[in-house]
């Protein structure tokens, strides 16, 4: 006689935990912010001065806000103990990622704006190819920046591979 049991989810090891993860700023489409408010005041004069068209104009707002929305969620990035990852936001599949004993050097790139609202990007240049990974509007870029080196430092202090994904 077979007895099946039900097996809970195991809880991850150690070095799969998620370290830090984030989706990019809601400030990175400030640009889109700025072109729906511009169509909303245009739909509003429209509609104050009786001219036909201002629907389509109010229209078009809510769907540059909805378009910043979903553009929002289109990248997750994840650092873990052994890894740093993009991560499609709505299927889950990673889209690039680099272990972090193949880490080199860490930028972070900022423009005048970006820096007013606190967001940057993240460059990882790897040592083994010259394949870049981005982690664009990141809030608090150097914070992020000193995290990843830190926990590279600490992987190759330890000299431990990343495991192989089953």
């Amino acid at each position: 006689m077979t007895t099946l049991h039900a097996v809970d989810k195991l809880e991850p090891e150690p070095e799969e935990r998620v370290v830090w993860e984030a989706y990019p700023s809601w400030a990175q489409f400030a640009w889109l912010y700025l072109l729906s408010a511009v169509s909303a005041l245009r739909g509003a004069l429209f509609f104050k001065f009786g001219v036909g068209g201002w629907e389509m104009w109010v229209l078009g707002s809510g769907i540059l806000l909805t378009c910043a929305a979903i553009l929002r969620r289109w990248a997750h990035y994840e650092l873990t103990r052994d890894v740093i990852m993009v991560r499609n936001g709505y299927t889950g599949r990673e889209i690039q990622s680099i272990p972090l004993n193949d880490v080199g050097e860490v930028d972070v790139q900022q423009g005048v704006i970006a820096d007013f609202f606190g967001i940057g990007r993240v460059v990882i240049h790897p040592r083994s190819h010259d394949r870049l990974l981005s982690l664009r509007g990141v809030s608090d870029p150097e914070e992020i920046k000193i995290r990843i080196k830190a926990m590279a430092w600490r992987r190759n202090r330890t000299g431990s591979q990343p495991r192989a994904k089953s």
